[in-house]
């Protein structure tokens, strides 16, 4: 482990930091290697994995994503454990699927895939759709879930935000956003490097684009705007889970940030009230993607809570970095209620 490494898990100065600290370790990892092929559904699913120990942690993206949104965690979380992160089906290097994309499918295409690994009981940590995906897992399949991350979970405002024009138009237009999306991927390296270009970009998704190092942003840049988005966000709309999430038996730990401007904070407080063993930490001046934005936060957080006994409290003046208090986080989503804030439909790159 290499110097900056360690003050980002010691140093208060560090773990309060907006995005990483020093030279992030996946520039140094030669991911060609830990690279893998796996058959689910009938389909090729791209498939990274590296490191070992219990309990093994499975990383699911978002809407737009790629398994390149977990970047900044993957070789922190490998020094002890098992890890994993796959393109889910119709987003990144993976293929369409041959069945209409669902959230139940994506559920099942995981179980399955995770089957196919030999893996059981991981910690599934899910950001976005990921989490809405992480959570219809646990339910589902409740056995192959240890314990569940939700980090700016979808599933409850999204549920009225269903939109039958847009999506309409979405898919009339989908060839030429496909087009669009694979120009945006190829310049990502390009245009990363442009402050304001990486602002007009990654404003929605990310609270301070500008403030974040630019090959991280054109590695999430360049898996955005695959040909599963238009079914996954009609899927994203179309699937209630509310009512279901107090089947959730596992510890469960909600991460959010106090500026996502596409998942209210206030679905923060929804999911820690309705899922039975839940507990909630929401950052600072953070957007939507907190485990890129505070990577040394987000990476320590989640260390604490796979060291807790099931039940413990993870209270914000305990989280590591800059967590909100209790009223403070309360003031805010009250804010958001006020102003009707939040919108999937926005959902972009890494998201």
């Amino acid at each position: 482990m290499d110097a900056a490494a360690t003050r980002a898990r010691t140093d208060p100065a560090a773990l309060d930091a907006y995005g990483p600290v020093g030279r992030s370790a996946w520039l140094d990892v030669d991911w060609r290697r830990h690279q893998r092929w796996v058959t689910v559904a009938g389909r090729p699913m791209n498939v990274i994995e590296l490191g070992e120990g219990d309990p093994p942690m499975v990383f699911v993206h978002g809407l737009s994503g790629s398994w390149q949104n977990w970047l900044e965690n993957l070789p922190h979380f490998a020094e002890r454990h098992r890890v994993v992160a796959m393109d889910l089906p119709g987003f990144g290097e993976s293929a369409m699927p041959a069945d209409r994309i669902s959230i139940s499918a994506y559920g099942r295409w995981v179980d399955e895939l995770l089957g196919r690994l030999g893996i059981d009981e991981p910690v599934v940590v899910g950001n976005s759709m990921g989490g809405f995906i992480g959570a219809e897992l646990a339910i589902a399949f409740p056995r192959r879930v240890r314990r569940l991350v939700l980090v700016s979970a979808a599933g409850l405002t999204v549920e009225h935000q269903r939109n039958e024009r847009i999506l309409g138009l979405l898919r009339r237009y989908d060839r030429q956003l496909s087009l669009w999306a694979g120009w945006l991927g190829s310049k990502s390296e390009t245009l990363s490097r442009r402050v304001r270009t990486r602002r007009a970009l990654l404003n929605v998704v990310v609270y301070a684009p500008e403030k974040l190092p630019a090959p991280l942003m054109s590695q999430q840049l360049m898996g955005s705007g695959k040909p599963g988005f238009v079914d996954a966000l009609d899927a994203l709309t179309d699937y209630p889970i509310r009512d279901r999430l107090s089947r959730i038996g596992c510890p469960t730990l909600i991460v959010w940030g106090d500026r996502d401007r596409l998942v209210p904070v206030r679905d923060a407080f929804e999911f820690e009230r309705l899922i039975p063993d839940a507990r909630k930490v929401i950052y600072r001046d953070t957007g939507h993607v907190a485990m890129l934005e505070r990577p040394a936060a987000f990476n320590a957080l989640v260390d604490q809570f796979l060291a807790e006994e099931p039940g413990a409290p993870v209270g914000g003046d305990r989280a590591p970095g800059p967590a909100l208090g209790e009223e403070e986080a309360r003031a805010q989503a009250a804010g958001e209620a006020a102003a009707g804030e939040g919108s999937i439909a926005g959902d972009g790159a890494g998201s």
